[in-house]
C-alpha cells in the first residue's frame, strides 16, 4: 500500500485502533494520515468518535459521530485506501454515568479485536471523547489485560481543570482511570507542543496529492471560520495535538524521561480537576514529546507517497 525503502521487522510491528473526533476541527485528520502511512502499525480499524458540537452547532444533536465517520471515509478516498481499513461508528454521545456503556458498533470491534488470539502487542490511540473505550472496558472487563491505551486529553498535572477532550465524556475518564488497564495519558500541556504554522504546512503539505491539498485547504478555511473566537486558534499557528499518539510509539524505550508514572487520579465531574490520592493502579503521564521527529516523520512520508503536483 505504502512503500519504503526501508522495512519495519515484524517482531516490531504493533497492532492499532485509531479512534478519531475526526470532524471535530483540523488537525484529527493529520493523526490520521500519519497512523496509516506508518509501517510499524498495523492498523485494524478506525473508530469514529463523537465530539461537542454545541459552539459551532454544525450537525444535529447527535450527528457528530456521524460527520466524524464520514470524514474518515473521506480521508481514506483521498489517499486511495478506501477498501484497505474498516471504519466503525462510535457513540453518538457520553456515558449517562460511571455503570452504563454505550453500545455501538465502535465499542464492540474494541472488544473484539482485544480478545483476538495475535501475539502482536495492541494499543487504541484515543484522540478525542474516550466514551467507546470506557464502553467496552464496561462491557468485557477482560479486554484491560489485553491492550494499552493512548490518551490524548486531560488538564495540566497536577491540578487539571477544563480539557476539551476531557469535557466531552468525564465518566468514561473515569471508567478508564479506575481500571486496570496500561494506560499512557497526553495533557494539554504537552499534546500543544505539537505546534505548525500554516506557512509551513503550506510548504511541506499542501503540494502533496489530493490528501496534502485536503489537509491544508481545510485547516485554513476553518482558521478564517473560527476567526471571532477570541482565544482559539491563533491566526497563523495550529495545533497537531493528535499527532501526539504517534510521537510516543515513535520513541525509544530507554526514553524513560520523558514521562512520570503515578498513581491514576480521578476527575471531578464539574470542574474536571484531578482527584489524586485514589488508590488505582499507576499510569503513564508524558511531559515531553519529540515534536521534531515526529511532524518532519509526517511530512517525509506524505511526500514520499503523494507526488507533487507539478512533477
Amino acid at each position: 500500500m505504502f512503500e519504503y525503502s526501508f522495512q519495519v521487522p515484524e517482531q516490531k510491528k504493533i497492532r492499532m485502533i485509531v479512534h478519531t473526533d475526526c470532524k471535530n476541527e483540523a488537525d484529527d485528520q493529520y493523526a490520521v494520515a500519519h497512523h496509516l502511512m506508518t509501517p510499524r502499525f498495523s492498523v485494524a480499524g478506525i473508530v469514529a468518535g463523537h465530539f461537542d458540537n454545541a459552539n459551532m452547532g454544525r450537525y444535529p444533536e447527535g450527528g457528530t459521530s456521524k460527520a466524524s465517520y464520514d470524514e474518515v471515509v473521506k480521508v481514506l478516498e483521498l489517499m486511495h485506501i478506501r477498501d484497505e481499513y474498516p471504519v466503525y461508528m462510535g457513540s453518538a454521545r457520553a456515558l449517562p454515568d460511571e455503570n452504563t456503556p454505550m453500545d455501538c458498533p465502535g465499542a464492540r470491534f474494541i472488544v473484539e479485536e482485544a480478545m483476538k488470539d495475535d501475539p502482536r502487542p495492541l494499543f487504541i490511540a484515543m484522540q478525542g471523547a474516550i466514551t467507546d473505550l470506557a464502553s467496552a472496558i464496561l462491557m468485557v472487563p477482560k479486554i484491560c489485560e489485553r491492550m494499552t491505551a493512548i490518551w490524548i486529553g486531560g488538564g495540566v498535572y497536577p491540578e487539571g481543570g477544563f480539557e476539551f477532550n476531557l469535557m466531552q465524556d468525564v465518566h468514561a475518564a473515569n471508567v478508564v482511570m479506575k481500571s486496570s488497564m496500561p494506560f499512557w495519558q497526553v495533557p494539554m500541556n504537552v499534546y500543544k507542543q505539537m505546534s505548525v504554522s500554516l506557512a509551513e504546512l503550506e510548504l511541506k503539505v499542501k503540494p502533496y496529492g489530493e490528501i496534502g491539498s485536503y489537509l491544508f485547504t481545510q485547516m485554513a478555511e476553518l482558521n478564517i471560520k473560527l476567526g471571532d473566537f477570541p482565544a482559539w486558534p491563533h491566526g497563523e499557528i495550529w495545533g497537531l495535538g493528535d499527532q501526539a499518539a504517534i510521537a510516543v510509539l515513535m520513541e525509544e524505550s530507554e526514553k524513560t524521561d520523558i514521562f512520570e508514572t503515578i498513581p491514576a487520579p480521578c476527575f471531578d465531574v464539574e470542574s474536571m480537576k484531578y482527584i489524586h490520592g485514589q488508590g488505582n493502579r499507576e499510569i503513564r503521564v508524558y511531559h515531553t514529546l519529540n515534536t521534531r521527529l515526529t511532524l518532519e516523520d509526517f511530512f517525509c512520508k506524505l511526500q514520499l507517497n503523494f507526488p507533487k503536483k507539478d512533477s
